[in-house]
């Protein structure tokens, strides 16, 4: 199955591509879409739309996934970025692809362990998971590690694993053995 994975943004949004066979992981592709920064607001959301496409067009992915939006900010770049969202969402529809979304906390847990992990720890751990050199621009990391998240589920829902069962498998268990 080959995937694709989104990590939207207004100024960058991150994609990455793998295949999942076989219980294995392989890289295809990854990078980062970056609008022209002088551009008006629909140049800007037409851009995302139209390289999004190219990106689909290029690799055929069978999925999407895509990183629910987590802005702690404020109101306007919470606007923004659900523009930004909403056009890349747009060409994945376009293009006929069945969507996943993740919120963040699920993709950094699939990744590395830990709802709470740094940049840092997601990018070193996809880098590992997939087998190639560091992953550099964050956006790009977070993207296939989205496409990672997906693959995870996809398994787990080949194998006949129940949602209950999942989260119980996404929760880490943590034995605590106290000294005298």
């Amino acid at each position: 199955m080959r995937i694709l994975g989104i990590d939207p943004g207004s100024n960058a949004t991150g994609y990455g591509m793998v295949v999942s066979q076989g219980g294995k992981l392989i890289h295809v592709a990854h990078g980062v879409l970056r609008p022209p920064r002088g551009a008006g607001v629909a140049q800007r959301l037409e851009y995302l739309h139209r390289t999004v496409g190219e990106v689909i067009a290029g690799h055929a992915p069978d999925v999407a996934a895509i990183e629910q939006v987590f802005v702690d900010r404020s109101p306007r770049s919470a606007l923004v970025l659900g523009q930004a969202r909403g056009s890349v969402l747009a060409a994945l529809g376009a293009a006929g692809l069945v969507v996943h979304e993740f919120n963040p906390s699920q993709v950094k847990q699939a990744v590395t362990g830990s709802g709470r992990a740094t940049k840092d720890q997601v990018k070193r751990m996809v880098s590992r998971l997939l087998g190639i050199e560091r992953v550099r621009a964050s956006d790009a990391a977070d993207a296939l590690a989205v496409a990672i998240r997906c693959a995870h589920g996809s398994r787990l829902e080949a194998v006949g694993v129940s949602p209950a069962a999942r989260r119980r498998r996404a929760t880490p268990r943590v034995r605590v053995r106290v000294l005298p």
